[in-house]
């Protein structure tokens, strides 16, 4: 499409020259859904990327920045229990309480017992977590805003109405073959 007009666009993408050279090939295959799936799936991988290369120059892995955002979820004062952490990011304590010390001894987030029941131990996002998690998802944001400027705030809208159908879909069951 044309930029913004609905017309054809003249200058086309990889995706046109994969659609077009399987065609040839592939009588019975979809272009449009080809067209689709290869688009989402380029930009998923570019999405994925950006994230990895955030991460690092932020220097968090991935990991690290999944108990951050956890954590930041929750609302303040930011806290939660290991085995109420583990829960949401579908680990074991043992496998939690490994991912927590790193963390913990980088100051991003304190593990203290509670003062009514000295055997619950409490997980806490600290001012340098919520910092460090506060830089990452500025920076993502930037970077998603960047490739999100190539289209209107009307299209960006059409999209996302367009895509929450299909993972609405997705999500009954409704696509299961």
């Amino acid at each position: 499409m044309g930029e913004h007009t609905g017309e054809p666009s003249s200058t086309g993408d990889s995706v046109d020259r994969h659609v077009a050279l399987w065609s040839k090939e592939l009588d019975w295959m979809d272009p449009v859904k080809e067209a689709i799936f290869v688009r989402l799936a380029i930009l998923a991988r570019h999405a994925a990327q950006a994230r990895r290369d955030t991460l690092d120059s932020d220097g968090l892995r991935h990991w690290q920045f999944k108990v951050l955002l956890t954590l930041r979820r929750a609302g303040p004062p930011y806290t939660a229990s290991p085995s109420d952490l583990a829960g949401r990011l579908g680990l074991t304590r043992g496998a939690l309480s490994a991912r927590l010390a790193p963390l913990e001894d980088a100051g991003l987030i304190t593990r203290t017992h509670r003062a009514a029941d000295r055997r619950r131990v409490e997980v806490r996002l600290t001012e340098a977590g919520y910092a460090a998690f506060e830089r990452h998802a500025v920076s993502e944001d930037e970077g998603e805003n960047a490739l999100l400027a190539a289209l209107l705030a009307a299209e960006r809208r059409t999209l996302a109405d367009l895509l929450r159908k299909l993972v609405v879909a997705a999500e009954s069951g409704a696509t299961a073959p």
